[in-house]
């Protein structure tokens, strides 16, 4: 399997992949997790995906998209300021121009590609490497996100460890809470699997 970063910008081959992380949202955050998410024929977007957005997507040998994940810059629109803000500290969100914030995480680890027993999935693992390598690349040091107690204990196992902005509060069915992640060589050699393979490549400056 190989992570790769796309935008809305790119190839055709990019549009395609784009389009499958829409529908494998769909299938895990409305059909696993019964999340309150807007899917229509199939496919799961929200308002911050016409914010031209970086896409992290990892693939599986063949071809399918088995993970993804979406990356905003924190001095814009984010989720955590403009949809989670009670999750905050006096909800609001200290960020700066070195700070992104990464949501829609997830990753299909139904297929037997890069599972072992006993530890997190390689797709998993792929998908959190893939986010840091492209976060250094393009200048970031800091990433915000929303998720949940369960996703915070993976990190933990990961040897990645989230830092909460607050305390966890019931959103729906999930027990959700804000947090940062540092980016460094150090997080990204933590969570890096065997035979870890990407595309990524610097995608802007930042001054």
């Amino acid at each position: 399997m190989k992570a790769v970063a796309v935008s809305k910008m790119g190839s055709h081959q990019h549009k395609r992949l784009i389009e499958a992380q829409h529908r494998l949202r769909a299938r895990v955050f409305s059909d696993r997790l019964g999340w309150d998410v807007d899917v229509r024929d199939g496919v799961e977007r929200d308002s911050f995906d016409a914010l031209q957005p970086t896409y992290i997507i990892t693939v599986a040998s063949n071809g399918d998209v088995v993970g993804c994940a979406r990356l905003l810059p924190a001095t814009g629109p984010t989720m955590a300021a403009d949809v989670f803000a009670d999750l905050l500290p006096k909800r609001r969100l200290s960020a700066h121009p070195r700070m992104i914030e990464s949501s829609r995480f997830c990753v299909n680890t139904s297929i037997t590609e890069g599972q072992e027993s006993g530890s997190l999935h390689k797709i998993t693992l792929t998908m959190l490497a893939a986010i840091i390598e492209w976060c250094m690349l393009n200048g970031y040091t800091e990433i915000v996100t929303v998720t949940d107690l369960r996703f915070e204990r993976i990190l933990s196992r990961a040897g990645w460890p989230l830092k909460r902005l607050g305390e966890p509060r019931k959103i729906g069915t999930t027990m959700a809470l804000a947090g940062t992640l540092p980016v460094d060589r150090a997080a990204f050699e933590a969570v890096r699997p065997e035979n870890y393979r990407s595309d990524i490549t610097p995608q802007k400056l930042i001054a």
